[in-house]
């Protein structure tokens, strides 16, 4: 009984909301102000971090020194501030609610970026808790830096984090960060961006330079993934900080100078590269074509004349810019008086001391920042910004509807949760621009794409301008006529040599795949050309000259002539156990479909003007349905051979060393040699049959002579067929493949050419001999006189 007391007073100890008090100094925030809901942010304004961390002593309150450095973020803080009033100021949103906000100086240090979320996750005696009804802010913007993002998004708290600018792939697992959101697209699209463009321009041969955070080193993992499923090769890839010594840029420096790509892709912050680039300028590092992300390709704060000595001619993808109506009045008449956070920015902005003790110039607080040009006056490209804006209107909307929730009706109690109403918010900004968030938290991926140029009014990054010379970055050339390509040993495929081709080897066509690609074309042409004829037919079918001899078994012979074109595909590149098994059966039953037609329309030819009265009942025997089930039944006897062949000793890819000691052929081994011959020789043999058959029918009379073209078509087949046996035979590992694709081309062009082609040239070029007419015309007189009115009936039967 003892022990159950003692736990029933543990888990009502347990039960009270646990707090943390805080050991050391309050971290104050830079800005504030009061509001029903208060929105949190936390913002780099300074460069460095002074406070060295001790763990034999209380922390100190962060000292942070370099403010001239971050102007862009005191812009991006005020663009915060200015969308909180103007909400306020709104009676359609957060009506009778006002919003504040608590900001708070990351110093650019990880460490304090938690410190300062810690404090915002605080209640309002200064104890951090655990439940969300005691924080003292609702949500948090920020940050602008994926890594300090990521220690800041603690997963065990409902608090709710909207990002402007941190882009990092991973910060989509929502398993890891099931409370984040941002207004900035995923650099799971940028990666990919990047990756297409280089291969756009045909550099196959780049460096890559990535900042060493989660930043850099995701984009540039998923842009080397992609890179390499595009062929495109690396030569280096190195890794900066701007807290790191000089030496180690130096190295970077080195790599660049040495290395034989022309081509950089720079997955970096601003900050970071712009230590680089000082390096570069010294020791006069130009020439060079760089590919940037949106961290730094857009920023003001490197795009500089002096720096377009090395970054000139860049090109990137930038997030969307737009127009704010009304922040650049607010950002110009940011004062002191507004509040005592801006004391610091305006003394470096204007080089004088608001404290009265030091020995500097004393400020007047008349100074105009409307006099001053620097990065946070600069207000020709909003791009951050507008994320900003959106994400302090997605919170804003949220909230609203939170607000708008019915007591009782709404998934949680006392309005404690503004995730659940972010994960569904769905609004338009005044820019026409559709803000909605998908199950990841990520918003639509839209980009700009931008060139740094020199234009009248100076360096300009906001237009793009097509290369006039393309910058060219290989490994290694095409080989030329004569010589074939050799790895280099411990070097990409990108980098080869050109050796001498072996005996008996040719290679007259620079590049790779051409061969391969020389003979897909002449399929897909093929089947393109039966398709247009035919399209011809069926806009023609009730003419004539298409209706003679069946025009059901011609449309079935044009369907056949396409699969015979296509299969030849099949054939080519590196085979495999399906593609083995499809080749030759897919050849072998095709084939057949189109000689079984073409047999079909000679016998209806052939008996049709061989019978020796008009009312002989011969031709009840070859009628439309007789006609399909002789096709049906020839095609079936193909389909039975094909499958036993599968089903007992199927083709299979191997390893061909027969014929060269020095290479491997990679093959299709035929598997049942008697099965691969029978295919053949059933073709070969319903080829003769035809031939035969056609060639008695040839002396017919001419307007009604399907059986002469017919006798043309499979003379041609069949001289084919003959050459492609011994060729075959006798041709070693690639080249068989070689010449099994001419002979299916081959022989497919001259069925299609022999049969179909004068039937087009009259339906299209003579259209005045396409009537019934002309087909009887001179050759009626003969007709009667030979057939006793036969051939009449005869063209009755065709037709």
């Amino acid at each position: 009984m003892l022990l159950f007391a003692l736990v029933f007073i543990a888990i009502l100890i347990r039960a009270e909301e646990p707090t943390c008090e805080r050991w050391g100094h309050a971290h104050p925030p830079l800005f504030m102000k009061k509001g029903d809901v208060i929105i949190g942010g936390i913002f780099s304004f300074h460069y460095t971090l002074e406070n060295k961390l001790l763990f034999d002593s209380k922390p100190e309150i962060p000292k942070c020194i370099n403010l001239i450095q971050r102007l862009e973020d005191f812009q991006i803080a005020a663009t915060m501030m200015f969308t909180i009033d103007e909400i306020n100021n709104r009676r359609d949103i957060l009506p009778n609610i006002s919003l504040g906000y608590r900001i708070y100086d990351s110093c650019g240090s990880t460490r304090t970026a938690v410190r300062s979320a810690l404090e915002l996750m605080s209640n309002a005696e200064g104890n951090f808790s655990e439940s969300c009804l005691r924080s003292s802010v609702h949500a948090i913007v920020g940050h602008s830096a994926s890594s300090p993002t990521i220690a800041i998004t603690f997963t065990d708290f409902c608090f709710t984090q909207i990002s402007y600018s941190a882009s990092c792939e991973c910060l989509s697992n929502r398993q890891d960060f099931p409370t984040f959101f941002r207004t900035i697209p995923s650099d799971y699209y940028q990666s990919r961006a990047l990756a297409q463009l280089v291969k756009q321009f045909g550099w196959t041969w780049v460096g890559t330079i990535r900042t060493d955070t989660d930043y850099g080193n995701n984009g540039m993992a998923t842009f080397l993934y992609v890179a390499q499923q595009e062929g495109i090769c690396i030569e280096y890839s190195e890794l900066i900080h701007y807290a790191n010594p000089r030496e180690k840029f130096l190295k970077v420096v080195e790599v660049i100078k040495m290395s034989t790509s022309k081509v950089i892709v720079a997955f970096t912050f601003d900050f970071d590269l712009n230590v680089l680039i000082k390096e570069l300028l010294q020791q006069n590092v130009t020439g060079l074509q760089w590919i940037g992300s949106e961290a730094w390709i857009s920023s003001r704060a490197i795009a500089t004349k002096e720096n377009f000595r090395v970054l000139g001619g860049a090109i990137g993808f930038a997030v969307r810019n737009s127009a704010i109506p009304g922040l650049k009045e607010y950002i110009l008449n940011i004062h002191p008086s507004f509040s005592p956070g801006w004391n610091e920015f305006w003394q470096d902005v204007f080089k004088c001391s608001l404290n009265s003790q030091e020995n500097t110039t004393s400020c007047t607080l008349s100074e105009n920042l409307r006099q001053v040009s620097n990065d946070y006056t600069n207000l020709s490209v909003l791009r951050i910004n507008y994320n900003m804006y959106k994400a302090v209107y997605a919170l804003a909307h949220s909230v609203d509807n939170l607000y708008k929730c019915q007591e009782g009706l709404g998934p949680f109690f006392n309005k404690s949760c503004v995730l659940h109403y972010l994960k569904m918010v769905n609004f338009s900004t005044l820019n026409g621009e559709d803000i909605y968030f998908d199950k990841n938290g990520d918003p639509v991926a839209r980009y700009e794409l931008v060139n740094w140029q020199i234009n009248k009014e100076g360096l300009n990054t906001e237009i793009f301008i097509l290369f006039l010379k393309v910058p060219k970055s290989i490994c290694s050339d095409s080989c030329p006529a004569g010589t074939r390509k050799a790895a280099q040993k411990g070097k990409p495929i990108c980098c080869f040599d050109c050796v001498p081709c072996s005996e008996g080897e040719i290679n007259n066509i620079t590049g790779k795949r051409i061969r391969e690609k020389l003979l897909e074309a002449f399929s897909f042409f093929g089947a393109s050309t039966t398709t247009a004829v035919m399209v011809v037919f069926y806009k023609h079918k009730e003419t004539p000259i298409v209706k003679a001899n069946n025009s059901e078994l011609s449309f079935l012979l044009l369907f056949a002539l396409t699969l015979c074109f296509l299969c030849s595909l099949a054939f080519i590149g590196e085979p495999t156990q399906w593609s083995c098994m499809l080749r030759h059966t897919a050849f072998g039953i095709s084939f057949v479909l189109c000689i079984s037609c073409v047999l079909g329309k000679t016998i209806v030819v052939l008996m049709a003007f061989r019978a020796t009265l008009p009312g002989n009942n011969i031709m009840k025997w070859f009628g439309p349905t007789q006609q399909r089930l002789t096709v049906c039944t020839f095609t079936a006897i193909q389909v039975l051979i094909c499958t036993l062949w599968l089903s007992i000793s199927p083709p299979s890819p191997i390893r061909n060393m027969k014929y060269f000691t020095e290479k491997i052929i990679l093959e299709c081994d035929i598997g049942s040699g008697i099965a691969f011959y029978s295919v053949l020789g059933y073709i070969g043999f319903l080829s003769v049959l035809c031939f035969v058959l056609a060639f008695l029918a040839r002396k017919l009379p001419d307007n009604f002579n399907e059986a002469k073209f017919i006798t043309f078509s499979m003379l041609t087949f069949c001289a084919v067929w003959v050459t492609f046996i011994p060729a075959y035979i006798s041709s070693p590992g690639k080249y068989t493949v070689a010449v099994e694709i001419f002979a299916i081309l081959a022989s497919s062009f001259g069925l299609l050419s022999c049969i179909f082609v004068p039937k087009c040239y009259i339906i299209l070029f003579r259209p005045e001999n396409n009537s019934k007419k002309h087909l009887m015309g001179k050759m009626l007189t003969k007709i009667y006189k030979k057939y006793n009115l036969h051939g009449k009936w005869a063209f009755k039967v065709l037709i």
